[in-house]
Parts: C-alpha cells; structure tokens; sequence
C-alpha cells in the first residue's frame, strides 16, 4: 500500500499499536482502574513530554479526546459580549465557522474574515487594518485542509497582541509535520489532533493555555476533574490548563499518544519537517508535469499538503480509482474550506499527504499512476 493520508489519519508506528493494545489487555486482566493506577506515573509525564513538543510549559499542557473538543473547550471560554468581534481567515476550517457561527449568534458578538493576499495565506497588513480595541479573539488555522500552505503565524499574533486579542491557532494540521513552538509563536492558545502527522491513535486531542491569559478565559462548563466542589453549594476550579479537561479518558489512547510524541521528539521535528517537505515538493513537482492535472497549492511556505483535480474526473472517482491501486488519499470539499474554495470556483480536490515514511519509490509509482488515469 502507498499511504498518503497523514493529513487524515496516519498510519501508528508499531510503539504506538504494541502500548495501545497492550494497555486495553491489562485492563482486561485487572480492570480499567486498576490498570490506569499502574501507568500513572506514565500519564503524568505526558505533560513534560507535550510542553517539550508544543514549546509551553507542563501547566499549560491539558488532553481532551480530539482537536474540535480542544478547539471547541478554548473557544467557549473566551468571553464574548454585543459589540465584539472575532475574526478568522479565509481558511478556517469547517467545524470551527459554524462554531463560531453559533457562539457569536448567542452572544451578540460579530464575526469578521480577513481577506488573503495574492499567495493565498493571511493578508497581515489587512489584518492590521481590521483590528481594534473591539476584537476580542483572532482564530488562526496554522496549516489549512486544503491549500497546501503555513500561515504567518507570528506575524499575526504580534498584530493581535497590539490590539489586546487573543489568538487561538488550530495546529490540527501542523503537529506532528512542523515544529509548533508556543513561545516562539506567541500564540495565546493551541488545540491539535494525535490522529494526523503525530500518528497517535483516534480520540486523542490537546491544547495548549498560556498561562497569562488563563483568567481571561470564563470556562462555562466542567467537571469534578477541573474544579474541587470545596463545599455543599461551592466549588474551586482549577488554575491550569487542565481545567479544560474532562475526568473520563481512553486511558490506552492518551497513553498511545504519549508514545507518538516521544517518537516524534526522538526523530526531531526539524527533521519531520525536512522529510515531509521533501516529500511533498516531489509530488507538487511530478503532478504538475502530468498533463491534465492542476495543482492547487497555495501561499508562500508550502506544507506537506498537496491537493489537485484531474481534468475529466471528479476528484471522489480519482480517490476511488487509486484506492483500487492500493494507493490511500482522500478528498477535501467546500464543506470544510468554504470561504477559501469558495473564492477560488472550486467544489472538491484530491488531497495526498505523505509522511516521512513514504519512499520516493512510492511517490514515483503514485505518479506513474495518476498520469495512467486519463
């Protein structure tokens, strides 16, 4: 199998699969309490480990069960008011629009898109130009679905900052194939996946709160695992990230997560990054070569995402005709980038994503396929 779906679900490197399977047996032998007691110490290093990864510190660090409840968690916590403003970029991703759609609808708040500039990514002098005392939170998609490109990151949250934002980057598609450095960054808050370029099983998420801005945020809801119910009719939340946390987990899960970020580290992420980029330039370079095939990558600083369409098929009949070669990809539609493909005419594309793990062998073989489609 040629496997080019990373920016999907990646494929668990074999540390991973032996702890999560090795974990759900020992909690067939002694019981989910018991077996998460034994790995305790284990869970609790997850912190350390993730601050190491993220660039933050271990209080900022908190795990959720994907990427859309980290986001989800975060952004309900930003207090919103009638007359604020939020604002995101053409590629924001689909489950955090409608999100925000509802939030701001609730809340009387307003929410507002920066434009993009010629390369496709965030236009920051426009960005500048929208940014007032009102605009309480700016949503930033650190590497969109669908248009092969990185957001200016730092240049974004330097302007926020000045006018007194917050930043909220979704890193759903970026850790695991960039580094993500909080304080390098300067972002406010970060949610990520362990499923995609972390390779870390299903159900896991993280998110990252900046401790200074931690009592900016008015969580609505939590649990006896976020806040102490200190008395009869009183209660004392946390004062970390993990007030953002949820008492029940998939113990296995977070521990196989934990394995894919020490992977990760002991690979090093600069090194991650200079194999994906490699390998996606490679693709970006055969594919368009290949007469008939348009590449649709975006931005100034490509990702280890390429999209294209193949003229004559609907990009879910490639999908379907590679599947049958053994070649594993995936579609990424409006639904998901709406104001981004929008702009651009465009419905769906073929999006292929490799990771480090992939041969030029393969990528050679996925080209040789796709020139045979037409």
């Amino acid at each position: 199998m040629i496997f080019l779906d990373s920016a999907g679900s990646s494929l668990p490197p074999p540390q991973v699969l032996d702890e999560v399977i090795g974990h759900l047996r020992r909690e067939a032998e002694v019981g989910g309490y018991r077996a998460a007691a034994e790995r305790e110490d284990d869970l609790e290093r997850a912190y350390p480990v993730f601050a190491e990864l993220l660039g933050c510190e271990p209080d900022e660090v908190a795990f959720t069960d994907s990427a859309t409840r980290s986001w989800l968690t975060l952004v309900d916590s930003v207090p919103l008011a009638p007359g604020d403003r939020v604002l995101i970029s053409e590629a924001e991703y689909g489950a955090n629009a409608v999100a925000l759609l509802r939030l701001t609808e609730l809340s009387g708040a307003r929410l507002e898109l920066v434009p993009s500039d010629e390369s496709g990514q965030l236009d920051v002098a426009a960005l500048r130009n929208l940014l007032d005392e009102r605009v309480k939170l700016v949503s930033l998609v650190h590497v969109p679905t669908n248009g092969g490109l990185v957001n200016p990151v730092r240049e974004v949250t330097e302007a926020a900052h000045e006018a007194g934002a917050l930043v909220l980057l979704d890193a759903c598609q970026s850790a695991g194939q960039l580094p993500v450095h909080a304080a390098d960054l300067g972002v406010d808050l970060i949610t990520g996946t362990g499923r995609k370029w972390l390779r870390g099983p299903r159900g896991t998420g993280f998110l990252v709160v900046r401790r200074e801005i931690a009592d900016r945020l008015r969580p609505r809801l939590f649990d006896h695992s976020g806040a102490d119910w200190s008395g009869l009719w009183e209660y004392r939340f946390r004062q970390d990230a993990r007030l953002h946390e949820l008492w029940e987990f998939g113990v296995a899960e977070r521990l196989g997560l934990l394995k894919a970020a020490e992977y990760a580290l002991d690979l090093g992420m600069e090194h991650i990054a200079a194999e994906v980029g490699e390998r996606a330039s490679r693709l970006r370079t055969g594919l368009s070569a290949i007469p008939g095939v348009t590449v649709h990558d975006l931005g100034e600083r490509p990702s280890g995402i390429v999209t294209f369409t193949v003229d004559g098929l609907e990009p879910s009949r490639v999908k379907d005709l590679l599947w049958d070669k053994d070649i594993v990809l995936s579609v990424t539609s409006e639904g998901s980038t709406r104001f981004d493909m929008g702009r651009r005419g465009l419905s769906s594309m073929v999006r292929a994503s490799p990771h480090y793990f992939v041969t030029p062998a393969q990528l050679d073989e996925f080209l040789t396929v796709v020139t045979g489609l037409r």
